[in-house]
């Protein structure tokens, strides 16, 4: 899952974590309200380290309403596989607030996000509520999971799971920009008895703002596999490329 707005992929593969990040610009106006739509594609749909797509690709696109005074909300989508679940799409609905600070370099932010599955056999939605703060070029995020369907009970992406992110974005000449960011994940509820979840996370990204052709994003990203390799630790490398309107 990505946000464009949040200061988590958005959490982010988030925004923090969300190095598909866009530069958006109305294409709606009425007052102070702006609306936004986004497009893009990725060699790997990777969230928090993990791929959500079996190492392939995907196409992702949403909508953000955005109001002047900082409260915004929005819809994201994108084609995901997780192998056993038959689950073949995500789809987000995320409400925050930006607050207006006296000072620009410094940033805080409420979030709210729901990931839905509504396709997938087993009943995998959750919720999470978050903060996030930055100053110029850093940003750190704090996500906690309030909600988990009846299937996540005594599993992962339940309530109580806590995910904490830090990224850096630095601009540079040329429309390019890069960056770094690393996370980890606290769940809950364990694999098992005797088999713990938790992981960490890390990666770099180099982008370039192109214009009326969009954002080009080359990521390296990897995590540290938890205990017992729970999660597939390769090192990957993607490419993606976003639009706004």
């Amino acid at each position: 899952m990505k946000i464009q707005r949040v200061g988590i992929a958005a959490a982010a593969s988030g925004a923090l974590l969300s190095v598909s990040m866009l530069t958006a610009a109305p294409a709606l106006a009425q007052g102070p309200w702006a609306l936004d739509a986004n497009i893009g594609a990725v060699s790997n749909y990777i969230w928090r380290g993990v791929s959500q797509t079996g190492d392939e690709a995907a196409v992702q696109g949403g909508l953000d309403l955005s109001h002047e005074s900082g409260f915004y909300a929005g819809t994201w989508a994108s084609n995901v596989d997780f192998g056993a679940d038959e689950a073949n799409y995500e789809l987000d609905v995320y409400a925050g607030y930006d607050f207006i600070l006296p000072n620009d370099d410094f940033s805080l932010g409420l979030n709210t996000i729901y990931y839905a599955y509504p396709d997938g056999d087993s009943d995998i939605d959750f919720w999470e509520i978050g903060i996030s703060g930055g100053y110029k070029w850093v940003s750190l995020g704090i996500q906690y999971t309030a909600w988990g369907d009846d299937d996540n009970e005594d599993t992962l992406f339940d309530e109580g799971d806590l995910y904490y992110s830090i990224g850096v974005d630095v601009p540079l000449a040329e429309g390019f920009s890069i960056g770094a960011f690393a996370g980890y994940y606290d769940f809950d509820n364990d694999v098992s008895d005797d088999v713990n979840a938790d992981y960490s996370h890390w990666g770099a990204t180099i982008s370039k703002e192109a214009g009326d052709f969009g954002t080009f994003n080359f990521t390296y990203e990897q995590n540290d596999g938890g205990d017992d390799d729970v999660w597939d630790d390769d090192a990957k490398v993607w490419v993606g490329w976003n639009k706004a309107f």
